[in-house]
């Protein structure tokens, strides 16, 4: 299948923000942006297109007048660009992400993430443009402005980073304690970027785990109470279980590992609308990882 490089004005509007109304106004007044046209008289913009009405979005909404942008050459543009992610890392550190999303630019990835960890260590980092980036990623996705090559792309990237910083936890850990979390996703589960990041925030709290990582049969579970007590498990439920309820799948966890005792932790975007009334009293519902920062800080 052939990479995505043509959109619509409906693609820009959810890329930029923008509304494709205003898009059309920029397009017609300013000349901002250069659309082909289809046999049937549709926009077509490539990326060139989409990456100018990035950096046009970014100017305007740090109040320069599109007028007064569109009287600037590209030079211009970039050159202000590159002076406000000074001021505007975080803004800056969002569109430079998305850019290096569409051009499958790992160098702009890896030198844009090195200008950000001079102002933010890695937790801030995560929480303050990982979460809205992938937020935004899986937004655009679902509504197929990006391909899934793209989605791929960036949450490699991004996963990388995470299993560095695990690495470095785990050089420091005291390998003699017993684990005291197991970590999962379940069978045919692949989107593991929030179990990662679940396994390193347990990890700098102090406590050691069994990364299982994706796509794990549950029957796979109950070995690992042979070897350790008091384990807690945490699973991320994204797109799975999707042939059974996430309440189904708590029961045959039970089943399975033979354990009524078992604390189960759940998190993902299956789980928000569970009824913990409805789940046995050792499920915990975590709604995000700020939440599983909190409850595991609540072991201490």
């Amino acid at each position: 299948m052939s990479v995505k490089t043509q959109f619509s004005i409906k693609d820009l509007e959810n890329l930029s923000g923008v509304k494709a109304h205003t898009i059309r106004i920029w397009e017609k007044r300013y000349n901002l942006l250069e659309p082909e046209r289809t046999d049937t008289n549709i926009r077509q913009y490539d990326l060139l297109n989409l990456k100018k009405l990035l950096n046009v979005t970014l100017l305007y909404n740090e109040g320069y007048k599109i007028s007064k942008i569109a009287s600037f050459k590209e030079p211009e543009i970039v050159h202000i660009i590159e002076s406000l992610k000074e001021v505007q890392k975080e803004s800056y550190a969002l569109q430079a992400f998305k850019s290096a999303m569409f051009d499958f630019d790992h160098k702009l990835f890896i030198d844009t993430l090195k200008e950000v960890k001079k102002e933010k260590n890695f937790r801030e980092i995560f929480y303050d443009i990982f979460i809205p980036l992938l937020s935004e990623i899986g937004t655009l996705w679902q509504t197929s402005t990006i391909d899934p090559a793209h989605e791929r792309f960036i949450s490699e990237l991004i996963k990388q980073e995470i299993i560095i910083h695990i690495y470095d936890l785990q050089k420091q850990q005291n390998t003699a304690s017993s684990p005291k979390f197991a970590l999962y996703l379940p069978h045919e589960e692949i989107h593991e970027i929030g179990l990662l990041y679940a396994n390193y925030e347990i990890l700098f709290q102090g406590y050691n785990t069994v990364y299982l990582g994706s796509n794990i049969p549950l029957n796979n579970l109950k070995h690992l109470l042979k070897h350790y007590d008091n384990l807690t498990f945490l699973s991320y439920f994204t797109v799975k279980p999707d042939q059974e309820t996430p309440e189904q799948y708590v029961e045959r966890f039970y089943d399975t590992i033979g354990d009524l005792k078992t604390p189960l932790w759940l998190m993902g975007a299956k789980t928000q609308n569970l009824d913990p009334e409805k789940l046995p009293k050792t499920v915990t519902l975590l709604a995000n990882h700020q939440e599983l920062k909190n409850a595991v800080s609540s072991l201490k």
